[in-house]
């Protein structure tokens, strides 16, 4: 059979992190609601891995009032102890508080802005920086990119949203082209291809 060339890091056996790197991981976004909600899911994965957050993605999207930033900035005392509770997500106290306090703030940048997503991606010029990894060593913890725009929210109050965290999101929502050169998704395809075993093929 052949083998479908894709990115080094998504675990094979585990259809749920292969189906998100084939029609998600990459994909330009603009849709405000569907920026906070990996927002919220970049935050809480700070010092987790992502396999970990993605297996608890739909237990957040109802903890989270289906990653609505209205109805998260409205959290209050009883919201947050149903959270500190919740086994279906990660109960990290400081992270919680985190995701309503930056709830807060997405909403007073699009006030500002008219819409998070114009904020967001002006940070790139309008459109996805396309870089040109061929394997895991050339993946930076952060760009120059990231870096400003970490600095940025930090000032506007945003938390658990440093330079890495950030640029993860960067990648996870096309605000970068990350796929390494030889993937079958660097082109923007987001159907995964007929294929026998799944195999990957790195650059």
């Amino acid at each position: 059979m052949k083998k479908t060339p894709r990115c080094p890091w998504p675990v094979f056996d585990d259809p749920l992190y292969l189906d998100y790197h084939d029609r998600e991981w990459g994909v330009p976004l603009r849709e405000d609601q569907r920026l906070f909600e990996f927002l919220v899911l970049e935050a809480f994965q700070a010092g987790l891995s992502w396999r970990t957050i993605l297996h608890k993605r739909e237990n957040f999207r109802k903890a989270f009032a289906g990653f609505d930033p209205v109805k998260v900035s409205r959290f209050g005392p009883r919201d947050f102890t149903r959270l500190k509770n919740d086994a279906g997500i990660v109960r990290n106290r400081a992270k919680i508080t985190a995701t309503i306090n930056n709830a807060r703030r997405f909403l007073e940048i699009q006030k500002e802005f008219g819409t998070f997503s114009r904020y967001m991606w002006s940070w790139v010029g309008g459109k996805p920086i396309v870089h040109h990894f061929r394997n895991l060593k050339d993946y930076p913890p952060f760009t120059d990119e990231a870096l400003a725009w970490a600095k940025d929210l930090k000032a506007r109050g945003f938390k658990f949203l440093g330079p890495t965290v950030v640029y993860a999101h960067m990648q996870a929502v096309g605000m970068v082209n990350d796929h390494v050169v030889s993937c079958f998704r660097r082109k923007g395809k987001t159907v995964r291809p007929v294929q026998g075993p799944t195999s990957v093929v790195s650059g």
